[in-house]
């Protein structure tokens, strides 16, 4: 299941005066392995195909209803999410090419979850298949690298949904293929693909952009010196330029700038000193990339894994005794601090790979790998307003290549028999981890149609705090969300409004306010979470906890109905 010479059988000037007869074994491994990643990401993913909209799909199916009205004007309506009507353009930070996209696919096919999914299962498929190609110019384990891309956990949950990380990623993907291997000898035609490819990268999620810099980087290093080459990589630099002037001239704000200044951005509350933010970083690295984790034992010696244990280990008991403060919210630390511990574990094992691959190799190829994954982690941890899966997902190809290469390092170890029981044991947890995720958001609507149900024939209006899935589930029933800025002028006595425990942007009504109260409880039945503060799982946002994901009992989702007696102010 591994290739020896994939390189050569991808760039076929690579193997001019090779006998075709001699490229045929090569060419049916590739073609057998295509077909079983291609399967076996379809078969992780088509399940999820009926998910509801989740978290920030929301703002990506808003923005695609307006493109289909007003192709060139993405972002000119207003949208209640941070508790008060505001400029769509003020609240995305995210360019619309995902969007666009995602209106071309409802053109298509309808506006239903199950049509949006199954769009969007073919930028998982480019990834996938992407990052074979791609470790196929690093590493005689290809299979490898791609198969460890496709079972971790980030992946699986990132490609459930309809955001713009995916999509982003498997652009930034193509685009390192054609220009690696249009660089050296020279092919203009793949250079210029390369460079509409990065573009198009940096249109669909802004940090696709970093990807300029670091293949200016790798092909200085490798060619020594600046050729006609570089001028291709001003195209995707003038792309965001124009983005930059003609949102300007739209919205009276670039909203390239607009979203870099808001990447600094972190309230008080949410500012950690260097080594929180770092354990932080490291717990999200190690448990998005479980796949690296669960190989550690064919990747080092025993005693680096117990010092990376150890190190670990006492990380998590530093946190759970309060010494390094992470979490506010946990309520059992002593499981966590153990999810943790692994975690973290996993965090050191993949930087380690990024020291070890340098040292060993020492070219452009192994510099390219290395500033990926440090760029990607630096960027996530340390200059990101949060940590979140979101921004741990580009790192996940470099790292599939960067186990795939000390594999090639370690050929005692690397039999396939050896290899399969980790890999499939992170391919559960990866699965288990996106149903979880899945679960949270089809609770969502489920809330959202147990309300319509419970309100439907009453006189009061029904109104609604916090935004996510639940936002578009409520709206779709005919609920509106609360604008705190115009709060007592619109509501009534008799009125009803839902208050959600476990979602973003809420407030508080006064108990004088209000004429009755029922807590509405939803069970989260998979002992897994994605979002949860009390286990400390907080995959799209650390402030909701350190970890990625977690595993325990979960607390239901809780939904407050109360009808009210008189206008009330929110706190």
């Amino acid at each position: 299941m591994e290739t020896t010479n994939q390189e050569a059988a991808v760039d076929p000037s690579a193997t001019a005066t090779s006998r075709p007869d001699a490229r045929q074994p090569i060419r049916r491994v590739i073609r057998r392995d295509t077909l079983l990643l291609a399967g076996l990401t379809l078969l992780s993913l088509l399940p999820f195909s009926g998910k509801p909209f989740h978290v920030d799909d929301v703002l990506f199916v808003a923005a695609a209803r307006q493109i289909v009205k007003h192709p060139l004007d993405p972002y000119g309506f207003q949208i209640v999410w941070y508790s008060f009507a505001m400029p769509m353009a003020e609240v995305t930070k995210n360019p619309p090419l995902a969007s666009y996209y995602g209106a071309l696919i409802s053109l298509v096919a309808g506006w239903s979850e199950r049509a949006w999914h199954l769009g969007f299962l073919l930028p998982a498929l480019a990834l996938i298949l992407g990052t074979y190609r791609l470790a196929g110019h690093f590493t005689q384990k290809p299979l490898i690298a791609a198969t460890c891309a496709l079972l971790s956990p980030v992946f699986m949950v990132s490609a459930t949904g309809v955001m713009c990380d995916v999509t982003m990623l498997a652009l930034w993907i193509w685009a390192a293929i054609f220009w690696i291997e249009g660089l050296d000898p020279a092919k203009p035609a793949y250079l210029m693909t390369s460079a509409v490819l990065m573009a198009a990268a940096a249109l669909t999620k802004y940090f696709g952009a970093a990807l300029v810099g670091l293949l200016l980087s790798y092909s200085l290093m490798r060619m020594r010196r600046l050729g006609s080459w570089a001028w291709y990589l001003l195209l995707p630099v003038a792309a965001l330029a124009g983005y930059q002037f003609w949102t300007q001239a739209l919205y009276g704000r670039g909203l390239l700038s607009d979203a870099a200044v808001y990447a600094h951005f972190k309230p008080a509350a949410q500012q950690l000193p260097l080594l929180q933010e770092s354990l932080i970083g490291l717990s999200f690295a190690g448990g998005c990339v479980i796949p690296a984790l669960f190989l550690s034992p064919l990747l080092w010696r025993r005693t680096q894994i117990v010092i990376a244990i150890a190190v670990s280990g006492f990380a998590a008991f530093a946190a759970a005794n309060g010494w390094v403060h992470l979490s506010t919210h946990v309520n059992h630390w002593g499981w966590v601090g153990l999810e943790l511990a692994f975690f973290v574990a996993g965090g050191i094992s993949l930087l380690a790979l990024v020291v070890v691959d340098v040292w060993t190799h020492r070219d452009a190829d192994s510099s390219f790998l290395a500033l990926w994954v440090l760029g990607t982690f630096v960027f996530a941890v340390h200059v990101n307003w949060t940590v979140n899966g979101r921004s741990i997902l580009p790192l996940i190809p470099a790292v599939g290549i960067l186990v795939a290469r000390r594999l090639d390092a370690r050929p005692k170890l690397a039999s396939l028999a050896k290899q399969a029981a980790p890999l499939c044991a992170a391919g559960v947890l990866a699965l288990w981890i996106a149903c979880a995720d899945a679960g949270w958001a089809d609770s969502a609507r489920q809330a959202a149609n147990l309300i319509h149900q419970k309100t439907q024939g009453e006189s009061g209006a029904v109104w609604f705090a916090g935004h996510w899935g639940f936002q578009h589930y409520m709206q779709a029933q005919g609920a509106r969300p609360v604008d705190i800025s115009n709060f007592s002028s619109s509501f009534r006595a008799g009125d009803f409004v839902v208050l959600p425990k476990n979602n973003t942007n809420l407030f508080e009504i006064a108990p004088q306010f209000v004429a009755s109260r029922e807590l509405i409880e939803l069970p989260m039945p998979r002992r897994a979470a994605t979002m949860c503060p009390e286990l400390g799982a907080g995959f799209y946002s650390s402030v909701w906890g350190p970890l990625p994901f977690a595993l325990g009992p979960v607390t239901p989702e809780r939904y407050t109905l109360l009808r009210l007696a008189r206008v009330a102010p929110a706190k």
